[in-house]
């Protein structure tokens, strides 16, 4: 063991240590702990040249307290960095929600998680929140009755809590004032808030929203909620004793999955729903007769809402129905109900729900429930997008018709909206962005919402929200407790057991731009 010094740069390091029996290497590393100059940088100057890393000592002839001369530069120094670690939980509460990657959940007050998951599925639509920041306190039209009015700015209010909370949220005066608005969710049973049914808290919220958020000097065709979730259908009623026929249209904001034994797929049960029979009074006959109603889709929404007609009555307790289907004895069959039956609730003793399995896709194609105009406008759409994909896929451009639904193509999201004029509806962005990029419908949509019934009837048994993020995930809202879920398990939620099962659907269109 010899001691040397060793000159580098400015520096002179004094009493290094050599170990004679290690290979200079074990040297190189020495100085590189005291100058920060890696080994393989390091041009130490001896005897007969450069040192090198196998070299032999005692051939190098290097005595104590000998001065060694050191080129090569070092490695930068790490620098403390200048703002230490910050926890998501010591983010401001807008950055939490960034960075956590979905909103808050909400308090169940008693029953309400009919009401939670509705305003869940309804909060993940950007355009309707969009819609509801414009609207100001002051900014009611006289059309609009007051309790409608506070009905909109709590759900505005709440929808913006929801954004900027990572916290559950306690949705109170929401509660307080949907109560006021629609009496029957106030009811009581033994002193306790009684479970409501989730399609009907949907239903009245979209009817309020329609009425408030109306385009300044717009007609009723032009409201905002239309646009987004409206869709036309024309219809052809026909009565087959007397031979008479006729047709009419109409705006719905749901389709309705009719379910049977006969029906295993959503697209099944969507047929089954355009098709019904209802008894009218026959001029031609002097008297009430059968007539067989046939529909078809003219006008496509933004969002495609479906519902999946689970709830029926008893036959024997003789009350209105709000349930689309009733069983009895010899079979399925199908009731249509009046206006007047959506504000009846069902007793917990007479209420039935359907638990038939009945799968559903995370892409649904409708192109077959439309009217043959509305398919004549899609087919170019679609036929552009199956050609672009084609090329990513390096193949030709397909010339094959756009109504064949084995070409199925990814598309972008929709921004477009029904005219809602009663004729075929491609519709075009009203929110192009900075391109101001305006965008035809195909009729395909991607499922961005499920809302969820566990139980055995639509006024009791528990509803969950499971929603799609903006990032593609999917979160299951829980009331308060939001947890991330796997896609592929979004579609197990379609029945045949006890556990969640789909009791309504909602779907965002794919578009192409014009």
């Amino acid at each position: 063991m010899i001691k040397v010094s060793v000159k580098w740069q400015k520096e002179l390091l004094k009493d290094v240590e050599i170990d004679t029996s290690q290979p200079p290497y074990v040297f190189k590393c020495q100085l590189f702990d005291l100058t920060g100059v890696p080994p393989e940088r390091q041009k130490i100057m001896v005897k007969g040249g450069l040192l090198k890393d196998d070299a032999d000592w005692s051939t190098l002839g290097v005595k104590e307290g000998q001065k060694l001369m050191m080129m090569g530069t070092a490695d930068e120094i790490m620098k403390a960095p200048e703002k230490g670690p910050v926890f998501v939980e010591d983010l401001p509460e807008e950055e939490q929600v960034v960075a956590v990657g979905h909103s808050a959940g909400l308090f169940n007050l008693g029953n309400t998680c009919y009401m939670n998951s509705t305003v869940q599925c309804l909060h993940s639509v950007p355009e309707l929140k969009s819609a509801l920041i414009t609207y100001s306190h002051s900014g009611r039209s006289n059309d609009v009755d007051q309790s409608s009015h506070m009905l909109t700015i709590a759900t505005r209010d709440l929808f913006n809590e929801l954004d900027k909370s990572v916290k559950p949220v306690a949705p109170m005066q929401f509660w307080m004032v949907l109560r006021k608005k629609y009496p029957q969710f106030g009811q009581l049973h033994n002193g306790v808030f009684m479970q409501q049914d989730a399609e009907e808290c949907w239903t009245q919220i979209l009817y309020t929203l329609s009425q408030s958020l109306k385009l300044p000097g717009s007609s009723e065709d032009l409201d905002t909620v239309k646009a987004l979730f409206g869709i036309e259908l024309v219809s052809r009623v026909h009565c087959q004793e007397s031979g008479e026929e006729s047709s009419e249209t109409e705006s719905v904001y749901s389709l309705k999955c009719h379910i049977s034994h006969e029906v295993n797929h959503l697209h099944e049960g969507l047929k089954h729903g355009l098709k019904s029979e209802l008894e009218k009074a026959s001029p031609s006959l002097g008297r009430s007769a059968m007539y067989l109603k046939e529909s078809r889709i003219n006008g496509l929404p933004r969002y495609l809402t479906v519902q999946f007609v689970r709830f029926f009555w008893k036959r024997e307790s003789n009350q209105k129905a709000k349930i689309l289907r009733v069983e009895d004895y010899f079979g399925w069959y199908t009731l249509r109900i009046s206006v007047q039956a959506m504000f009846d609730f069902p007793t917990h003793s007479d209420s039935r729900l359907c638990k038939t399995k009945v799968d559903y896709p995370l892409e649904l194609d409708i192109y077959d429930l439309c009217s043959d105009d509305l398919r004549k406008e899609l087919e170019a759409p679609r036929q552009t997008l199956r050609d672009e994909e084609g090329k990513k896929l390096g193949l030709n451009a397909s010339k094959d018709s756009a109504g064949s639904k084995d070409n199925d193509v990814k598309m972008s999201d929709a921004e477009g909206s029904s005219s809602g004029s009663g004729e075929p509806s491609l519709a075009t962005s009203q929110e192009a962005g900075p391109s101001d990029c305006k965008t035809h419908m195909t009729g395909i949509y991607d499922l961005v919402a499920v809302l969820t019934h566990k139980g055995r009837s639509a006024d009791s048994g528990h509803y969950v929200a499971w929603v799609k993020q903006e990032s593609g995930k999917w979160i299951e809202y829980d009331d308060d407790n939001p947890i991330t879920q796997r896609e592929e398990d979004i579609t197990k939620l379609s029945g045949g057991g006890d556990w969640h099962m789909a009791y309504i659907c909602m779907y965002k269109a794919r578009v192409v731009p014009i």
